[in-house]
């Protein structure tokens, strides 16, 4: 009767810490499309971030290249990647340390990011 008791309390414990993860794995992203013509800078405290892919609702969209301002002074951009199992997404980092990318300001014309007519091409 012991035995079981300790079973079933193990079990209990082992329910309350367990976690639950879901996930969906759509793979490596296609090949980065090829620019040929990188538009001028609008200014000398603008970046200039490359095109890529980058995941939505199961698929991946594609992000054009634009100019834009460093999320801070001094921070420069890591650039997205998939590592053959996983998509990271890009930020900005330095030494404010991390900032992520937010998708909905490149259609916002007042904020950062600059060559708005040419996103998701």
């Amino acid at each position: 009767m012991k035995v079981k008791l300790t079973v079933l309390m193990l079990l209990a414990v082992g329910a309350v810490f367990a976690q639950l993860s879901v996930g969906i794995r759509i793979g490596p992203p296609p090949p980065v499309r090829v620019v040929r013509v990188q538009p001028p800078s609008p200014g000398p405290d603008y970046t200039w971030i490359g095109g890529y892919w980058y995941p939505v609702s199961g698929h991946y969209r594609w992000h054009a290249g634009y100019w834009t301002r460093p999320a801070y002074a001094g921070a420069h951009w890591v650039a997205p990647h998939h590592d053959g199992e996983r998509f990271y997404e890009g930020y900005w980092d330095g030494d404010r340390g991390r900032a992520a990318h937010d998708h909905k300001t490149d259609h916002d014309r007042r904020n950062r990011d600059f060559n708005h007519d040419h996103h998701d091409e």
